[in-house]
């Protein structure tokens, strides 16, 4: 039971490995009056890193548990984050024409308790301005083109600045983000990529499928980092095809299978589930 003035705390934290460190932290959460409700840990072996998360509620201010962390980190040359449980991340959803994914994550901020706050809804182009409307999200048009796209990028760096955005997702947004705005905002943009075994790049992918006669069709969710659809990734999974689908059932199954990836993957960023490791990702469902 969650008494009066008690505060349900989530702490992730990543250090290299060493005895030690659970001990520790929970011994600094029990000094402060906390009560575990939930947790995770996992030490990479091929990196020689730690990786924790830990639900507690605790009687006490987040302030001084901050402090009490603060000072417990050099020790153990900790890299954590403290945040409230289930707490709304700020959230700026980019969409260009395709609005199966925007769709999806406002039905579930709504219906599901997605843990976002979509503060607005940016576009190249203006096809899904009546839905960012219909869920009540801002509405931004940015135009892109090659001679326009570091206007553009400046625009949506002032968006983020302007709304204290923490969160980006690339909702079937297609434009590639410069190397600089990516390092800017890295690990904090999240991007959701049609993935075929074998991949097939460029335009018109499902029909590309369809003509090699693909058994498999899938999705990808991952950071953004700076190196093309290389970047960390959080989530992925597939869906069985056979002869009898065409290209437009493929398209659907295809885009269910992104809608529900992409879900996923947000969802455990903003409960502070997904914790870097190297080029990897550590998910703590």
């Amino acid at each position: 039971m969650t008494h009066h003035g008690d505060q349900h705390l989530v702490l992730s934290l990543s250090c290299p490995d060493r005895p030690g460190i659970v001990r520790a932290v929970a011994g600094l959460l029990a000094d402060h009056g906390g009560n575990i409700t939930e947790s995770q840990q996992f030490g990479d072996a091929s990196t020689g890193l730690f990786f924790m998360r830990v639900q507690v509620e605790v009687g006490e201010s987040r302030a001084v548990l901050e402090e009490a962390l603060a000072r417990l980190a050099p020790e153990f040359g900790m890299t954590w984050r403290l945040d409230v449980v289930g707490r709304r991340m700020r959230t700026l959803i980019l969409v260009s024409k395709a609005g199966h994914c925007l769709s999806d994550l406002g039905y579930r901020e709504r219906s599901e308790r997605l843990p976002i706050d979509v503060v607005g809804v940016v576009s190249n182009h203006r096809d899904l301005e009546p839905m960012a409307d219909f869920y009540g999200y801002p509405f931004h048009h940015v135009p892109v083109t090659p001679e326009t796209k570091p206007a553009a990028e400046a625009r949506l760096l002032e968006l983020v600045e302007e709304h204290d955005v923490e969160l980006v997702v690339l909702a079937r947004y297609m434009q590639v983000l410069s190397d600089d705005l990516c390092r800017r905002l890295e690990g904090r943009v999240i991007n959701i990529h049609h993935s075929f075994l074998p991949s097939f790049k460029g335009a018109r992918p499902y029909a590309q499928a369809h003509s090699r006669g693909v058994k498999l069709i899938g999705a990808t969710a991952h950071y953004v980092t700076a190196e093309l659809d290389e970047g960390p990734i959080i989530e992925q999974d597939v869906e069985r095809i056979d002869h009898g689908d065409d290209v437009r059932e493929m398209v659907a199954l295809g885009e269910d299978v992104e809608r529900r990836v992409l879900a996923r993957a947000v969802r455990w960023h903003a409960e502070h589930r997904v914790l870097r490791d190297g080029a990897r990702t550590v998910v703590f469902r």
